[in-house]
């Protein structure tokens, strides 16, 4: 479980902004949503290779510069 501590005098709505930077680069909410309904592996799968595809565009186009 994710957890932030206070620092003293810290006000909440700043710890509250580290708490969910916190939570963004450890992946965990994406990873609850992920999970909030069923998704079969040929659909993982193409949700892959549509990411790794795009991420290749972005590598050539890149590359170039």
């Amino acid at each position: 479980m994710t957890e932030i501590k206070l620092k003293k005098g810290e006000p909440v709505d700043k710890a509250l902004r580290r708490l969910k930077k916190k939570i963004d680069r450890e992946g965990t909410l994406r990873i609850v949503r992920s999970h909030r309904h069923y998704e079969k592996p040929s659909e993982k799968r193409r949700r892959k290779q549509k990411v790794a595809r795009f991420s290749a565009m972005l590598t050539a186009r890149y590359a170039d510069l």
